[in-house]
């Protein structure tokens, strides 16, 4: 992804609207923080047309990465998506779920093929300009060249970016690159179900916990008697 496309490219053939506007406002506000303050954590979703309902869960979700991790040093989170014919973006980093929550309520679903390479090419980079605690991404399915994936996967790993990878759905070409892409970058993977909102959640704030402040918060969601942070814990290295 190039860096016009991380800022919001219009589709081949699109028109400005709400979310580029929305995308503009955002990038164009100054940054009150000092990069090592606080925790980094990519947040990318599938959003072609069958992923409408988990979509709608994961926005109502979403709040919960910032919970608790003030106490940690805090979290910004980047939203990345892709949709439609060729149609990746992402948002700057947000320290709040109010930005990120508005953001993703003016986005819709939109048929098209995965392109999960963009997202991992993405975070690649931003990995490279600054530290980046995770990358989270919720989809369920997957429509490339896994070996093209695990390349880049396998960068993530040496860059120090994990991937928690959320899987929806049965699919089983979609779980297994899911859980290639987790184990090389030492990251993780979960099954969820839409039905059962409170397992996304419990895997989102346990990511964050994360991505705010390493293992150790990991650790202590665990002991506390997180399930989501002990599966987590169970695959990473």
């Amino acid at each position: 992804m190039s860096k016009e496309e991380q800022r919001g490219p219009l589709a081949p053939g699109g028109k400005a609207g709400p979310v580029d506007e929305f995308l503009q406002r955002v990038n164009r506000a100054p940054v009150s923080h000092t990069e090592s303050s606080r925790g980094r954590l990519i947040f990318a979703l599938d959003a072609t047309m069958s992923r409408q309902p988990t979509w709608d869960l994961a926005q109502s979700l979403q709040g919960r990465m910032f919970e608790s991790t003030s106490a940690l040093g805090g979290l910004d989170v980047q939203l990345v998506y892709f949709r439609g014919f060729g149609e990746c973006r992402a948002s700057r980093f947000v320290s709040g779920g109010q930005g990120l929550a508005a953001l993703m309520s003016k986005i819709d679903c939109r048929g098209g093929h995965t392109q999960i390479g963009k997202v991992l090419a993405h975070v690649r980079e931003e990995a490279k300009a600054g530290r980046v605690g995770a990358l989270v991404f919720v989809g369920d399915s997957m429509e490339e060249r896994l070996d093209d994936l695990c390349a880049i996967a396998g960068e993530l790993g040496l860059l120090g970016v994990k991937a928690f990878m959320f899987h929806e759905g049965a699919s089983v070409v979609a779980g297994n690159a899911f859980k290639e892409i987790a184990r090389l970058t030492g990251g993780a993977y979960a099954a969820f179900d839409a039905n059962a909102p409170a397992r996304l959640s419990a895997l989102l704030s346990a990511a964050a916990a994360y991505a705010a402040g390493g293992r150790l918060a990991l650790e202590r969601k665990a002991a506390e008697g997180a399930n989501e942070a002990r599966l987590l814990l169970s695959q990473m290295r």
